[in-house]
């Protein structure tokens, strides 16, 4: 999927502003007539979440309606116009001019329609948009029920807030009527070569075309000859500037047609996994950094993009080099800032909390799975920066729900049809995408053959916190004794992909006891010095970044989980200052992983 540009011969209008919006609790929106009109609207602003903007719709997860109007330029007359809608959680159907044009499930992924044929070139046209968030037991993450074993409100299987709404810019763009439909591209070296692939998808009746790669050196050209639609071509770049941490340099790769041209910024690397390293450019390199959530006070889960552009500047700050896209794909705009920033990244897919209990509803959550999979990889093939996919974190074994007060009924059956569940989706992402790694993020206790078929052996542990609370000796000795006998199993890379403690910030305490920010600090740096003497692990994250809004519950201070580095308003824990010590201006093999601030 390409991400809409504008150039000579396409262009795009952004139609992120003050939407008119009116919830629908009882589903009477459609029949009376809200597609076109809404009844009694009051102003809501896209992209965010709507939870925080009103106080009657903070725990609000039901239908509502978005509605605006807006002009076709006259210059897109002859073009094929799209709309396309960036994330909208978590189903949701499109109007134009009353019209349905699309609908989609799942939220954090972009969709798109052609509504060429529903635009009026003479007035104004109406775009509406329904979304509705229901928390429902056969949805991909689940709700409606918890499993976090304190019960808690809104009731969801997963510990952040189920926030709703249009999260992501609403574009309308054109493009020709016979456009590039994708470009996929893929590097590997050759001495001191780059060899770029490069597969052009263009619509019917295209039959020539070329690609110019530029941006260092003299422009290197191809042309392309298509057939049924698709077109491949190799370009050897000689002494390429490879893409990493340090120097994260981005080339121009331009494919013209006779009726079209995009222009797709191409990071030249590789990444290929051994026995107990990660290789980026044939050489080793660590993914320290910090697990994350799109999240922040008032716009929720939409994308904010100052706040994008403080979180990269405190993240170099503390010398984290890596981050997981935890627990869902993150928004397009912060996937190209971590190309242009090297940061390396685990994009991690909208599965979390999978459970495997009830027979009857795997085979729906299994293709909501396998479709958030695909779009997924559709849509962020091409970034240099996603060395891993993550096809689903903690999916939670039968064992596990019956600590949390589930029966244990049939928990042999339950976890193998786990296994099988999950082995097709990491089967699925690599058949996708052979160039990276793949990899599943398991909790406490699963089963090692759910893992079976990971590149890389990403785990979540919270000795110090949920087990061994308070006690830290004993608790960082059992998560060395589980490292060695995970390699010892595995033979794969590991990653320790969250560790932490909850931390009320200001809160002392000496001797350190939960809950202070000298335990967290204590904790986190026992795990990174147990980590370090134990060259197969190649990654250490922090759980969290920043604290995040949560579900309400008696482990949940303020419906907040206060892991976070730094407080949600950005302001740095003691740990933050632990970690910039241990962290900031480290060499590494790529580079140095901290800076200061934010190149040029």
């Amino acid at each position: 999927m390409l991400y809409p540009q504008q150039n000579a011969l396409r262009n795009v209008l952004d139609l992120s502003g003050i939407w008119q919006f009116q919830p629908d609790p009882e589903g009477r929106g459609l029949a009376a007539g809200w597609a076109l009109e809404l009844e009694d609207p009051r102003p809501m602003a896209v992209p965010a979440s709507w939870n925080e903007q009103y106080a009657d719709l903070f725990n609000y997860f039901g239908l509502a309606w978005y509605l605006r109007r807006t002009w076709v330029p006259a210059g897109w007359r002859g073009q094929r116009v799209w709309l396309r809608v960036g994330s909208a959680c978590y189903q949701a159907t499109v109007y134009v001019n009353g019209v349905p044009v699309a609908s989609h499930t799942g939220g954090h992924l972009p969709f798109c329609c052609d509504i060429t044929e529903q635009v009026r070139w003479d007035e104004p046209n109406t775009i509406a948009i329904s979304v509705e968030n229901e928390l429902l037991p056969d949805r991909v993450p689940a709700g409606g029920h918890s499993d976090l074993g304190l019960g808690g409100y809104p009731p969801t299987t997963y510990d952040f807030f189920p926030y709703a709404g249009l999260h992501r810019p609403v574009l309308l763009y054109s493009q020709p009527p016979v456009a590039i439909e994708d470009i996929a591209v893929s590097t590997e070296l050759e001495g001191g070569d780059a060899l770029l692939r490069v597969v052009v998808r263009a619509g019917g009746g295209t039959t020539l075309g070329s690609v110019t790669l530029s941006g260092h050196g003299e422009p290197i050209g191809a042309g392309l000859s298509f057939q049924d639609g698709g077109a491949t071509v190799q370009l050897r770049v000689p002494e390429a500037r490879l893409w990493c941490p340090a120097d994260p340099w981005l080339y121009e790769l331009t494919v013209h047609t006779a009726t079209d041209s995009y222009t797709l910024p191409v990071g030249l690397r590789t990444v290929k996994v051994t026995e107990s390293a990660l290789l980026l450019n044939g050489q080793p390199v660590r993914l320290d950094g910090l697990g994350r959530h799109e999240d922040f006070y008032v716009s929720g889960k939409g994308l904010n993009l100052p706040l994008l552009v403080k979180d990269y500047q405190l993240m170099r700050w503390l010398g984290a080099g890596s981050y997981r896209t935890s627990h869902y794909p993150y928004s397009e705009e912060e996937m190209q800032l971590a190309d242009r920033m090297g940061m390396l990244i685990i994009d991690e897919a909208p599965a979390v909390s999978l459970q495997f209990h009830d027979e009857a509803l795997l085979p729906g959550l299994l293709r909501q799975c396998l479709a958030g999979l695909d779009e997924l990889i559709a849509r962020d093939k091409n970034h240099p920066s996603v060395v891993m996919w993550s096809v689903a974190n903690e999916p939670l074994p039968a064992s596990l729900r019956a600590r949390r007060g589930a029966p244990l009924a049939d928990a042999e059956a339950a976890d193998e049809h786990g296994r099988v569940f999950l082995t097709t989706l990491l089967r699925r992402a690599r058949a996708l995408d052979p160039t990276r790694p793949v990899t599943l993020v398991a909790v406490m206790g699963a089963p090692d053959s759910w893992q079976a078929e990971a590149d890389v052996i990403c785990l979540n542990r919270y000795w110090g916190w949920y087990v061994d609370s308070g006690q830290l000796a004993p608790a960082l000795a059992h998560l060395g004794e589980e490292l060695d006998a995970k390699w010892a199993h595995f033979h794969r890379p590991l990653m320790v992909t969250e560790f932490g403690a909850d931390t009320l910030a200001g809160l002392h305490g000496e001797p350190p006891v939960m809950w202070t920010e000298e335990y967290q600090a204590e904790l986190v740096r026992g795990y990174l010095a147990v980590a370090a003497s134990r060259p197969f692990v190649i990654g250490m994250q922090v759980w969290n970044y920043a604290d995040f809004a949560a579900v309400q519950g008696i482990n949940r201070v303020g419906g907040m989980n206060l892991k976070g580095v730094f407080t949600r308003a950005r302001q740095p824990k003691l740990v933050a200052h632990v970690l910039r010590e241990l962290w900031a201006r480290r060499e590494t093999a790529s580079g140095t992983s901290g800076v200061d601030q934010l190149p040029e």
